[in-house]
C-alpha cells in the first residue's frame, strides 16, 4: 500500500460540476437538518452506554441475588459485550448493503424485546442468553450511527460533530446509575433497572422511522433519483444556494438474499481487511485496547469498589459520577480535535487514562484519593473515545465506513467481553488491581505507538479522498 498517494482533494476543472457529494459535504450547518439527525442518533448511543453501563449495576445486585461467584458474574457483562461485538459487524455490513435508515430503525427494536426477556427470567443461563441477544441488537447502533451521522455533516464540522456525539454516551451511562440507584433504594427489584431504559429506546425507534436514507448510500448504490430528492431538500432546507451537481460513480453493486447477505458479511471482512491490512490492524488495536479499559472500569468499577468496603449505592454514584464528568471530557475533545489532530489526541489521553487506573487502584481503599482518580480517569477516557470514533470513522471509504467502523467495534466489544473473564480470574488474583491494570495499560501504550508509526492522519480531508494505506 506504500505507493498510493495522499488523500488530498481531487483537482476539477473550473467547469466542471460538483457531485451531490461534495454538495452535501458544502451545506452550513443547521439543527434542523443535520442537527436532528446528530439528536436522534446520539439517542440510540445513549442507550448504548446505558445498557453497558447497566452490566456494572447487575453484576453485584444478581451476585446477591443468585449467589454467584466472580467468574459465573463475570459472563454477565461478556455475553453481553460478544452480543454488541456480534451486533456491530453484522448491523455494520447490513447498513453498508441495505442502507443506514433501515438499519438504523431495526437495532433498537431488536435491543428492547430481549431486554423485557432478560427481566422475566430468573435463570443465569437464560438471563446470560437474553443479554447477549440485546446485546446483539443495541451493539449495531454506534456503527450505523456513526455512518450516517457523518455522512449528513459538512466536511468543516465533521470532526467536532463526530466526537460530540460521544457526548451522549456519558449522558447514557449516568442516567443508568442514578435511575438504577433511586429504583433500587424505592423499590428494591433488580429488574427494574433493566426495564426502565426500554420504554424511552421504543420512542426513538418510533422517531428514527422518520429519518433520510444518507445520501452518499444512495449514490453509491446508483440510486440517482432517491439521491437527489434526499440532497435538493438538504439544499432547500439549509438555504443554501441551488447549483447544479452530478452523480459520483456507482461504486458498491447491490447483493440481494439471505445467501447475498451472508456472502457479503464475509465479503465485507475480506474488503475492509484489504483495503488496508496495516490501518485495520491498527484501528483494531486501538479499539480493543482503549475500549478495554474503558468497559473494564464501567462494569466492574462497583463490584471494585463495594470490595474496597464501599456501600452498594455509594459505589454506584460514584461509578454515576465517572460517567458523568465524562461529558466534559467529550466536550473538550470537540475543541481539540481539529486543533491536535486525531491521532495526538487519542494518543495522549488514552495513555493518560490507561495510567490513571494503575494509580487509582494502588489507592482504592482511601476514599479521599479514590473520587478524585474515579472523576479524572472518566474525564480523560472521554476526551480519548470520541477522538478514537472520529478517527476510525474517517479511515474507510464510503463503501466500507459502517463496516469498517462495525468490525474494529465488534472486536473491541469481544475483546472487552472476553478480558474481563482474563481480568478477573487470572491477572487480579496474580498481580492484583494495579498490576491487573498495569497489563491493560501497556497494551494501550502499544496500540498507540503502532498507530503513531503507522496511520495517518484524517484532520482537515473530505470523505472519500484518498489515504495512504487505504485502497478504494
Amino acid at each position: 500500500m506504500s505507493g498510493i498517494a495522499p488523500r488530498t482533494a481531487p483537482d476539477r476543472p473550473t467547469d466542471a460540476l460538483p457531485t451531490g457529494e461534495e454538495v452535501v459535504q458544502e451545506l452550513p450547518w443547521r439543527w434542523s437538518v443535520q442537527g436532528r439527525i446528530f439528536l436522534i442518533g446520539g439517542l440510540g448511543f445513549m442507550f448504548d452506554a446505558w445498557d453497558v453501563a447497566l452490566n456494572g449495576v447487575m453484576i453485584p445486585l444478581l451476585r446477591e441475588e443468585w449467589a454467584l461467584s466472580k467468574g459465573d458474574a463475570a459472563w454477565i457483562g461478556t455475553a453481553n459485550l460478544i452480543g454488541m461485538g456480534v451486533g456491530a459487524f453484522v448491523w455494520g455490513t447490513v447498513a453498508d448493503r441495505i442502507g443506514r435508515r433501515t438499519a438504523f430503525t431495526a437495532t433498537l427494536l431488536m435491543f428492547s424485546l430481549f431486554t423485557i426477556a432478560g427481566a422475566l427470567t430468573d435463570s443465569l443461563l437464560w438471563f446470560v442468553a437474553f443479554r447477549f441477544l440485546a446485546g446483539v441488537g443495541l451493539g449495531g447502533t454506534v456503527p450505523v450511527d456513526y455512518a450516517l451521522v457523518s455522512e449528513f455533516t459538512p466536511q468543516r464540522l465533521r470532526g467536532r460533530v463526530l466526537t460530540a456525539m460521544d457526548g451522549w454516551w456519558p449522558i447514557g451511562a449516568a442516567l443508568c446509575g442514578v435511575v438504577s440507584a433511586w429504583l433500587l433504594s424505592t423499590w428494591g427489584d433488580w429488574r427494574l433497572p433493566l426495564l426502565a431504559m426500554v420504554l424511552p429506546a421504543l420512542l426513538v425507534f418510533v422517531v428514527r422511522l422518520g429519518v433520510p436514507e444518507s445520501p452518499f448510500f444512495l449514490m453509491s448504490r446508483g440510486r440517482e433519483a432517491e439521491a437527489r430528492r434526499v440532497v435538493d431538500d438538504m439544499v432547500r432546507r439549509t438555504g443554501a444556494a441551488e447549483r447544479p451537481y452530478a452523480m459520483p460513480p456507482v461504486t458498491v453493486e447491490p447483493v440481494g438474499g439471505v445467501g447475498g447477505f451472508l456472502a457479503s458479511l464475509g465479503q465485507q471482512l475480506v474488503d475492509v481487511w484489504r483495503a488496508g491490512p496495516r490501518i485495520t490492524a491498527i484501528a483494531w488495536a486501538l479499539f480493543c485496547t482503549i475500549m478495554l479499559s474503558y468497559y473494564l472500569a464501567l462494569q466492574w468499577m462497583p463490584q471494585f469498589l463495594i470490595e474496597a468496603g464501599y456501600e452498594q449505592s455509594r459505589a454506584f454514584v460514584m461509578t454515576s459520577g465517572m460517567a458523568a464528568v465524562g461529558l466534559l471530557g467529550v466536550i473538550v475533545s470537540a475543541l481539540l480535535v481539529d486543533l491536535t489532530g486525531r491521532r495526538w489526541l487519542l494518543g495522549v489521553t488514552g495513555v493518560v487514562a490507561a495510567a490513571l487506573l494503575v494509580v487509582l487502584a494502588a489507592v482504592m481503599g482511601v476514599p479521599g484519593a479514590a473520587l478524585p482518580l474515579v472523576l479524572a480517569f472518566g474525564f480523560v477516557i472521554q476526551v480519548s473515545i470520541p477522538a478514537l470514533y472520529t478517527y476510525v470513522t474517517e479511515l474507510y471509504p464510503t463503501g466500507l465506513r459502517a463496516s469498517g467502523f462495525g468490525w474494529a467495534s465488534a472486536a473491541s466489544r469481544v475483546a472487552a467481553g472476553v478480558g474481563p473473564l482474563v481480568f478477573v480470574g487470572v491477572l487480579q488474583p496474580a498481580l492484583g488491581l494495579a498490576g491487573a491494570f498495569a497489563v491493560t495499560g501497556g497494551l494501550v501504550l502499544v496500540a498507540v505507538i503502532a498507530m503513531l508509526l503507522g496511520a495517518p492522519e484524517t484532520r482537515s480531508v473530505a470523505l472519500d479522498e484518498q489515504l495512504p494505506g487505504i485502497q478504494h
